[in-house]
């Protein structure tokens, strides 16, 4: 196959893409300095703006090197449909009247649970709200968990270590959450159909290993923090108590809003449509909306549409490489190239590996999963989480080395049981 310049230059940019990632923390101390160029340094400190200026850097190349004609030839060719739901699931799960439902279920789970409220609030927020992804989704599973963990536990001052932790937690729980279907979690939907796996399949293959690793990551994690969950309260919006309670209509109309999306995430149009109507009925109820998360959806969809770009070009040397493992070294270099792409583009590319067996492609899906929590751009859904909680954290920013590290130990036990 022969390697052109733009595919070459595309590599090089996502390579500074991945760099400038890593950065992210560097501008943001900058920003808070101010100066005369404060404001490109906000900018370059916006993790969900990474990918989306590395992207139209090489978009201007390539009017450059090729014209304009091709240029929108090859834009117009990417397909869109991921981040464009991801954005609409963000603004509609994020809705106040969604979100009192979802706090009233993770109470009533948590309240007949053998354990301090305190305690089990939490185990739920990071066990069976990502688990819930496999039939919501997983970025709508994301956009929930963090804004119930935003609001609960990381509204307090300090305890650093205790967020990266939790956030390391929820970050590798939702990639593995949703593989208990064959429809919610990104790296499964590219190669069900290929593959010819079903949710049934995925049940018994993925399922039960991945609820096993969440279970006990969280139960993990909710041990080791015991006593700064035990020492604090669980947050309470005193704003949110005062306000007239949502009608049950309301709630019911957002709820089929929801499902709507949900059954419509390969059709554009139709969840766009779904998206243009649900806005204009939470501005005719405003008195029981929050403020729709337009700004954070419309980011993270511009990071991942950035992803899109780039990464459409990096086939040249991901497919050969993926190619030519083996099983077992396919499942960790899955996990790791994860990291520094995208599990989705990479299980993609995996499946258009001609004469693949059904272990490699066991092995291909189960690292792509696995090492969705590690790093921002691994998992769809991740920049989600990154938008919704990253002014809890120092500097407004989150350390992508720390979150590495945090992401690490449940990481392994996920490793642990999908190689069981």
């Amino acid at each position: 196959m022969t390697v052109s310049f733009v595919e070459y230059l595309a590599t090089a940019l996502f390579a500074l893409a991945v760099i400038h990632t890593f950065s992210v923390p560097v501008f943001a101390r900058l920003a808070n300095k101010g100066g005369p160029n404060a404001g490109l340094w906000h900018l370059l400190s916006e993790v969900e703006a990474v990918f989306g200026v590395w992207a139209a850097v090489l978009v201007a190349c390539m009017v450059l090197i090729s014209g304009v004609g091709p240029a929108v030839a090859y834009v117009e060719a990417s397909n869109f449909t991921e981040p464009a739901f991801v954005f609409v699931i963000m603004v509609v799960a994020a809705s106040r009247p969604i979100l009192v439902v979802v706090n009233r279920m993770v109470a009533l789970l948590a309240g007949i649970m053998p354990m301090r409220r305190e305690l089990s609030m939490y185990f739920v927020i990071l066990s069976f709200v990502p688990l819930a992804g496999s039939f919501i989704t997983e970025p709508a599973a994301m956009t929930l968990a963090a804004l119930l963990l935003r609001d609960a536990y990381f509204r307090r001052q300090g305890q650093e270590g205790f967020k990266y932790m939790t956030l390391g937690v929820l970050f590798v729980n939702i990639s593995i959450g949703g593989v208990l279907t064959a429809y919610a979690a990104p790296p499964v939907l590219m190669v069900a159909n290929t593959f010819g796996w079903d949710t049934a399949y995925m049940a018994t293959h993925f399922g039960w290993r991945a609820a096993v690793a969440v279970l006990f990551s969280a139960a993990a994690a909710t041990f080791v923090c015991r006593r700064y969950l035990l020492d604090g309260t669980i947050g309470v919006d005193e704003a949110e108590q005062n306000r007239a309670p949502v009608p049950i209509l309301v709630t019911l109309i957002h709820l089929a809003f929801l499902v709507g999306v949900v059954l419509s995430s390969h059709h554009m149009p139709i969840f766009m449509g779904l998206m243009l109507l649900f806005v204009g009925f939470a501005y005719a109820y405003s008195r029981y909306q929050n403020p729709l998360l337009i700004r954070e959806g419309l980011m993270v969809g511009f990071f991942l549409a950035g992803l899109v770009v780039l990464g459409g070009l990096q086939k040249w040397w991901l497919q050969d490489l993926l190619g030519g493992l083996s099983p077992t070294v396919l499942y960790w270099g899955s996990a790791a190239l994860t990291a520094i792409t995208d599990n989705a583009a990479l299980t993609y590319l995996g499946s258009l590996v001609e004469g693949t067996s059904e272990t490699w492609r066991y092995m291909l899906v189960a690292g792509a999963v696995t090492g969705g929590g590690l790093t921002v751009i691994a998992n769809a859904p991740n920049p989600a989480g990154f938008a919704i909680l990253k002014n809890t954290f120092p500097d407004g920013a989150i350390s992508p080395l720390k979150l590495l590290a945090a992401a690490a130990p449940p990481t392994l036990v996920a490793a642990v049981m999908f190689l069981i």
